[in-house]
């Protein structure tokens, strides 16, 4: 029987601070961990959260593994193995993350891994705590408290291992709710480009925006302009 995993990884803006998380579904518990750096990118958070919960396992243990990255996955299913024998490199030049792809590589060499895409921001309860995981990672290494979580259900998964003091989610959630804003034509051009080079859709990518606006607030977004013009 494999142990289902979901893993996840995020950076606002990118590149910028990023987090990762990964819920593992155990048998005798949920275990949830998470990080993040101050420097990074989408992509590496996404395969940083991928070998961290790799490494959560002995050789030989059988695991499904569940990312919305496309990226992670058909990189470990479909590219890597001709980027391995043209020496890490692709038609173009050296693979990009080489050193995240090969750690992760190298990681699943030594497990029975299946490798599952799952459509993120649908409701699925672990790839939805994942995220959040990713958020917390994210908030913790910019020295932000954590975000307050809901309250778990009456009948919550036991949660073995957490990084932090947030619930994990057990319930399915109901579909969210949703409130249209209207956006110049130019910037929502701007937007959906930059979706497309972070692998989300624009509607997630805007609700990736408005959180760590929220997080930083005032103060912090007026710091991270003055960063970028300086």
């Amino acid at each position: 029987m494999r142990t289902i995993v979901y893993a996840d990884g995020g950076c606002v803006p990118n590149p910028g601070p990023g987090g990762w998380g990964v819920v593992i579904e155990k048998e005798t518990g949920r275990v949830e961990l998470c990080g993040g750096e101050r420097a990074t990118t989408n992509n590496r958070m996404e395969l940083t959260a991928a070998i961290n919960a790799l490494s959560h396992f002995p050789e030989g243990a059988s695991i499904e593994m569940r990312c919305d990255s496309q990226y992670v996955i058909k990189s470990v299913t479909e590219w890597m193995r001709g980027w391995k024998a043209r020496g890490w490199r692709t038609s173009t030049g050296p693979v990009k993350n080489v050193d995240l792809m090969q750690a992760l590589d190298a990681l699943a060499q030594k497990r029975d891994v299946r490798w599952t895409w799952v459509r993120g921001h649908t409701g699925e309860v672990g790839n939805e705590r994942a995220d959040q995981l990713a958020t917390q990672g994210r908030r913790e290494i910019l020295g932000l408290a954590p975000r307050s979580a809901p309250a778990p259900s009456t009948a919550p998964a036991p949660a073995i291992a957490v990084t932090a003091s947030a619930p994990a989610v057990a319930a399915a959630p109901s579909p969210p709710r949703t409130t249209p804003v209207a956006i110049d034509l130019g910037l929502g051009l701007e937007v959906s480009r930059a979706a497309k080079l972070a692998g989300l859709t624009p509607q997630a990518y805007v609700e990736q925006a408005i959180r760590i606006a929220l997080d930083l607030g005032p103060e912090g977004i007026a710091r991270a302009r003055k960063a970028k013009a300086g």
